[in-house]
């Protein structure tokens, strides 16, 4: 999972103000907390697998024992100036990571799982999540945009209009290659100093079907329940471990 290694490096806190109109974190997290407690009722550990800059992380903290995993060490470092000290943070990749530990519920949201762009990393990545969760645990998945919705060469806009930043991102893609999606983002962000920095990113991503994430869960030993709505429209699985 290297394609995408240095896309977020000089754009996290950029990252941060985009995403943080787009989700309501502390709402979702409360869906979150019921899913968990309806599932694996005295649940204390929880896993938060791509959390990047620790926005979901921080509320999860607030009800349970919970560790941090990324690939980005920029991210890292903004999550651990939000969660101070008391919160373990750990840099890997969601594909192959090993904690030598099990969790209560392990988690993965906001469609990180889209970064994983091969059917085989898709499915090694779906059974490590399952290797990190208990035996009765469960494990919550955000899903990507399912191959059918895709549309090749739609363009998206994104602004952030705050007092001391500015932001604009506009998305395209490449034509879309079996499962995998090229997308690129164009910023300009400006800030109070009149310094406007332009610059762009391209995120490799992969699309799977709903059948390809049913699969994976039950060859990973979950059994996997879907969700259509989800938290932002994108759906949600919830796959409890076997016992």
């Amino acid at each position: 999972m290297t394609d995408n290694l240095g896309a977020y490096e000089r754009s996290a806190e950029v990252y941060d103000a985009v995403y943080t109109q787009m989700i309501n974190y502390p709402e979702h997290a409360q869906k979150i907390y019921r899913i968990i407690d309806d599932r694996v009722p005295g649940a204390e550990t929880v896993l938060d697998v791509a959390c990047g800059t620790g926005q979901y992380t921080q509320y999860l903290a607030r009800r349970f024992a919970v560790t941090g995993l990324d690939i980005q060490p920029s991210m890292l470092q903004i999550a651990r100036r939000r969660l101070g000290d008391d919160v373990p943070l750990v840099e890997g990749d969601m594909t192959d990571f090993d904690l030598g530990r099990r969790f209560d519920a392990v988690v993965c949201l906001f469609s990180s799982i889209a970064y994983v762009h091969t059917p085989e990393a898709f499915r090694a990545t779906i059974a490590n999540l399952a290797k990190h969760t208990v035996d009765g645990g469960v494990c919550i998945v955000e899903p990507w945009i399912e191959p059918q919705a895709w549309e090749d060469g739609r363009l998206h806009m994104m602004t952030v209009d705050k007092d001391d930043l500015k932001v604009g991102r506009i998305t395209s893609s490449e034509p879309r290659e079996g499962h995998r999606v090229l997308m690129n983002w164009a910023f300009a962000v400006g800030r109070p100093d009149g310094d406007v920095e332009t610059y762009t990113e391209t995120h490799l991503t992969g699309l799977f079907t709903h059948d390809e994430y049913g699969e994976a869960f039950e060859a990973a030993g979950l059994e996997a329940t879907f969700d259509p709505e989800g938290l932002i429209g994108r759906g949600l699985w919830v796959a409890v471990k076997h016992t």
